[in-house]
């Protein structure tokens, strides 16, 4: 069984180049620096293989995914392994000829590959397409036993949905992590910026407050127009705003990073304080899961009817 212990969490918020290998190689690097300062589990940002690439739609793209296991998490897995620590890889997964998923891979302390999760809400907005490169998720929202307790991933825009953070922490999860690519749209920046970021933290504070766990999130940096390979995109772009961060159960931000540079952010995740934090804000006490039947529809008419 898992030890109920605290532990650290580490963040890598980093920049990716148009050369996958060389974002695999510092990410790899990352990860070690990470547990060398003491983490114990780390986290990547959202398909840090490449840079975005769901800036367009393109089939040749399809070309970047991988399987899982595959080169990925054969790098990630022995580092893993070397370092004693657990990681997240937010990958492209190339599941089947035509079947492709944005998926977190877990991989423990010893190298093995403990579980995946597969994105599960896809968004399709201008400079986001990812409907057309990603199969929603079948495998549900979901916690994973490592060597520090139970965890959960899930995986972008995945963060601004309450459900999936309450499913995953009715699981177990101690701690929610959001690999995630989210940035400001070049023209937007100076009107809306701040509030949409402000928005993302928000949001992602609140799951830890409603859940009492801890929440990590951690972002890519940098303006990308997601070259490939040297392959260059015409168009504006996106300025991908960092600023991950780490948050208890009382959703304080306990570690924060910049907008523009890359950090490693390094955080304790106290089990006492979120005993504490559950037994003085009882919220999962509370809940009134025999009232809760209306949610699964996708809206309700005036009378509370599903429709």
């Amino acid at each position: 069984m898992p030890s109920q212990i605290n532990y650290r969490i580490g963040l890598v918020q980093m920049s990716c180049s148009p050369d996958p290998a060389a974002n695999l190689d510092k990410a790899a690097d990352r990860v070690r620096e990470a547990a060398r300062l003491g983490a114990n589990v780390v986290c990547l940002p959202e398909l840090f293989c490449t840079q975005y690439f769901c800036q367009r739609e393109d089939h040749a793209l399809f070309d970047l995914a991988e399987s899982i296991p595959g080169p990925s998490t054969e790098r990630l897995s022995a580092i893993a392994r070397e370092e004693k620590v657990v990681v997240i890889a937010s990958l492209f997964e190339r599941r089947a000829p035509g079947l492709y998923h944005n998926t977190a891979a877990l991989l423990q302390q010893d190298g093995t590959l403990g579980g995946l999760y597969r994105k599960m809400h896809i968004p399709d907005d201008p400079l986001y397409y990812e409907k057309f490169y990603f199969t929603p998720g079948d495998l549900g929202f979901r916690a994973f036993d490592t060597a520090v307790g139970r965890i959960g991933t899930l995986v972008c825009w995945d963060q601004w949905y309450p459900e999936g953070a309450r499913i995953t922490a009715l699981q177990g999860a101690n701690t929610l992590f959001y690999p995630t690519a989210i940035g400001w749209h070049p023209a937007e920046k100076a009107e809306y910026g701040d509030a949409q970021y402000d928005a993302w933290r928000t949001i992602q504070r609140s799951h830890a407050i409603a859940n009492g766990v801890y929440v990590g999130a951690v972002n890519r940096v940098g303006h990308e127009q997601g070259d490939i390979r040297g392959n260059r995109v015409e168009g504006p772009g996106l300025e991908f705003w960092g600023g991950s961060f780490i948050a208890d159960p009382f959703g304080r931000v306990i570690a924060q990073a910049s907008h523009d540079k890359e950090e490693i952010l390094i955080g304790e995740v106290n089990l006492g304080l979120l005993e504490d934090q559950r037994r003085n804000w009882p919220f999962l006490r509370d809940r009134r899961i025999d009232a809760y039947q209306p949610i699964v529809h996708r809206f309700l008419d005036s009378s509370g009817d599903g429709k």
